[in-house]
């Protein structure tokens, strides 16, 4: 069990995070992307999912079935990580290697506009066969990688956002109703007391550990603020709305409602059977399930609380694909691929065997796709009604970018797992973050 569960954690905890030269063919490309000559264009996608070990080969039987329906196209997966990504794409790019698919960050859109050559789908493909390809797509979701000018530049394409897991069990034993998880982070308070007051953890909200800031932003778009204004110029996770945010969640820790855990602890904790309740990317929720059928307990799972009266704001987590080469035959077979992996066809795969959400709801409830996979993981649809209320995960402006929010992200653990002034430190953390924006 002990090694199961330690497989399953380093699956779940990979599956949360989030130079090759291209081929160059000498033959005339025709309209729709076929050589003159018959040959398929051979074209590259750099990917991070194919160096997480439960995500690879489902990976591969994107690109695989793709080969094996495409008389025009031949895709070739390049494997990268998360902290390598962007310095891959960088070198090559310099070097003159561009990929021709490259899987990104969401909250990357803008850096990656101001700083390649990117083409948008709509000039690739045309609008109209573009805006028929998004037909069906979830509304959402369509403007997450739409740059100033209105165009789209990154599709979406893994893609989650922040649930509440809990143990079922582990409330029965607390004397809470296991059918009625708390919906507002007062009720989560009074959840996590009695679960630490029974012997066991309460909640845990996985929103530090990774560095990142996607969950940071969810809790504080929920209490009515922003982490940066509409015109980019100005920080604001030090003002009040943010502020009151992250003092909720201090006092959940500093009340015991909240474990002392790092994130990683936190999940194989919950794991094992040892923790109330987790706040998580849906990503995680194969993993769960699976934990959960190997130690004998019971998963329930429900949506992000809110403060009080106000609707909770979630953020979305994941990537999305953007064409980087400039080469028009290239291009057009990249949009070709890309089609296929957006595809009810190609969502069936990332949603049953990856974990993200399906970015073309429908298929839930079509026999030829999800239906029956969708009866036997039913949280997906509390994941679905989320993107009702989605607030775009911010990634901010200028090559300072990444630094700002792990600025934000270390005030906010500072601030959790202390007894500090929460408006002391995030004013600072403001401070500091409104000079590394671009002058």
């Amino acid at each position: 069990m002990k090694r199961l569960l330690t497989l399953l954690l380093a699956a779940a905890i990979a599956a949360s995070f989030a130079g090759c030269a291209t081929t160059n063919t000498n033959t005339q490309a025709s309209s729709n992307g076929e050589t003159t000559s018959g040959e398929k264009t051979e074209i590259t996608f750099l990917t991070y999912n194919l160096s997480i070990a439960s995500q690879k080969d489902a990976v591969q039987e994107l690109i695989d079935t793709f080969n094996a329906q495409s008389d025009t196209v031949q895709v070739t997966g390049v494997q990268t990580d998360v902290a390598s990504l962007q310095t891959k794409v960088q070198s090559d790019y310099v070097a003159g290697n561009t990929f021709d698919v490259v899987q990104v960050g969401l909250n990357s859109v803008d850096y990656y506009v101001e700083n390649y050559a990117l083409s948008a789908f709509e000039d690739i493909a045309g609008q109209e066969a573009y805006d028929q390809h998004m037909e069906g797509f979830a509304e959402k979701a369509q403007t997450l990688g739409t740059y100033t000018d209105g165009k789209t530049y990154v599709l979406p394409y893994t893609f989650s956002t922040p649930m509440l897991y809990y143990n079922k069990d582990l409330f029965e034993k607390a004397g809470l109703d296991p059918e009625q998880p708390p919906k507002t982070w007062e009720e989560v308070k009074t959840y996590g007391v009695a679960l630490k007051d029974s012997g066991t953890e309460g909640i845990q909200i996985t929103a530090t550990g990774d560095g990142t800031d996607w969950l940071i932003q969810a809790m504080i778009y929920s209490n009515g603020g922003e982490v940066l204004s509409e015109d980019k110029k100005t920080i604001l996770f030090g003002e009040q709305p943010a502020v009151d945010a992250i003092s909720v969640w201090q006092d959940l820790v500093l009340s015991g409602a909240h474990s002392n855990y790092t994130d990683t602890e936190a999940m194989e904790a919950f794991m094992a059977g040892n923790q109330g309740m987790l706040v998580v990317s849906a990503a995680m929720e194969s993993a769960l399930i699976s934990s959960s059928e190997a130690g004998g307990w019971e998963l329930g799972a429900a949506g992000l609380p809110s403060f009080g009266d106000k609707e909770a704001v979630p953020t979305n987590s994941g990537s999305g694909l953007c064409i980087m080469s400039q080469d028009e035959e290239k291009a057009k077979a990249a949009w070709e691929f890309i089609q296929f992996v957006t595809s009810e066809e190609g969502y069936t795969i990332i949603t049953s065997k990856m974990g993200y959400l399906p970015l073309r709801p429908a298929i839930i409830d079509d026999e030829k796709y999800l239906k029956s996979w969708a009866e036997e993981h039913p949280f997906v649809r509390t994941n679905l009604e989320q993107l009702e209320r989605l607030h775009k995960w911010v990634g901010f402006p200028g090559l300072n970018s990444g630094q700002i929010a792990t600025t934000l992200n270390q005030a906010v653990t500072e601030c959790i797992f202390s007894d500090k002034d929460v408006e002391t430190v995030m004013k600072q953390a403001q401070s500091e973050a409104q000079d590394l924006l671009p002058s």
